[in-house]
């Protein structure tokens, strides 16, 4: 019995190597084809652009030239060469021509690493501001976004929210993003504004209870923890606190460990009002004291309204010790245009 035991602990630490063995040459695999396949697009990207320099062909010309090239190459290779996939490949190569050695850590290298598929790529090639496009990309890679994750904060405009959401719209800031993306170091860095629940399906000033706000957020538990951001984990609702006998419950409890503290996170569905401050600030004072380990910092406070002016956020929300914060949700994609309008209003000023 004693040798079946010990039969049983070594089948099951051999499967479990083996399976681990398995799993990574797959994915070695994998980041060999990627890498290759991204790089071979690239060089016929280049292919192309040094033809039509050469031989001075315009534009016109060009997109015929790729239209025939696509049926040619279709029928003598196969799938992979239609005429969008082409001009991406070409606008690929002009994107990213700096680049003298397809070896060590050029640009492209970088790109192509696993987080990047060509699918990636082509989505990220439609966005033509590069420090639009180096913050998405950088993104993708640091929160390992898959294809329907970028294109959903695409949609959303995170790039504008972020750069809005602490009145810091300025050089400076679009520089920060684009090089490093999105960095928490503090408590605001956390912040959007606005959130985006688009997800939930719910039309545009359609009336919602805060309880019925509060369970679709829980069934889109996925959608909600990629629109809070990177670090985030969920606790659970209704978060009981007991003050001198007396229940209170935090409508939503999350946990960052890049921040490594607690968020506590308050809906209203109607406008920021003056208790609500009192009432978060309340709970965050109790978490500090009753719930914290001390490894974690200082909770932070979110009261996520259906509307907010900063004046009377300023009055409602200063002088609290506490980080405690307030920002705006709306359940349908933002006009994206107004928001690029307003960071270059934004700029405009702090020149």
């Amino acid at each position: 019995m004693k040798e079946d035991s010990h039969l049983s602990a070594i089948d099951v630490n051999l499967l479990e190597n083996i399976k681990s063995i398995v799993l990574k040459a797959r994915s070695n695999a994998y980041q060999r084809i990627n890498r290759e396949l991204v790089l071979t697009y690239w060089e016929i990207g280049k292919e192309i652009a040094e033809a039509e320099k050469r031989n001075n062909i315009d534009y016109s010309t060009s997109r015929q030239i790729i239209l025939k090239l696509s049926k040619l190459l279709t029928k003598e290779i196969g799938r992979g060469f239609s005429r969008s996939n082409l001009f991406n490949m070409r606008k690929f190569y002009l994107e990213y021509s700096s680049v003298q050695s397809l070896t060590g850590q050029s640009e492209v290298f970088q790109l192509s690493s696993i987080q990047l598929t060509w699918t990636h790529i082509c989505e990220l090639l439609i966005i033509e501001d590069k420090n639009k496009r180096s913050f998405y990309e950088k993104e993708t890679v640091n929160s390992h976004w898959s294809i329907r994750e970028l294109k959903r904060q695409i949609d959303s405009s995170l790039y504008e929210r972020l750069l809005l959401s602490q009145g810091k719209s300025n050089k400076e800031k679009v520089l920060e993003l684009s090089k490093k993306g999105q960095q928490l170091n503090k408590a605001e860095d956390i912040l959007k504004n606005p959130y985006v629940f688009e997800f939930l399906g719910i039309p545009e000033n359609k009336p919602l209870l805060e309880k019925d706000l509060e369970s679709k957020l829980i069934r889109h538990i996925e959608d909600f923890l990629l629109e809070l951001g990177k670090g985030f984990m969920f606790v659970g609702s209704q978060q009981r606190v007991t003050i001198n006998n007396t229940h209170y419950y935090v409508d939503m409890v999350f946990y960052n460990k890049i921040l490594q503290c607690y968020i506590l996170i308050e809906l209203k569905t109607t406008k920021l009002n003056i208790a609500d401050g009192g009432q978060l600030n309340t709970y965050l004072n109790y978490y500090k004291t009753e719930v914290n380990d001390e490894n974690d910092n200082p909770p932070i406070g979110i009261i996520l309204c259906a509307e907010k002016d900063e004046i009377t956020a300023e009055y409602i929300l200063g002088g609290f010790e506490n980080n405690l914060f307030a920002s705006k949700y709306i359940t349908v994609l933002p006009d994206k245009q107004k928001l690029i309008k307003e960071v270059e209003n934004v700029m405009n000023i702090s020149k």
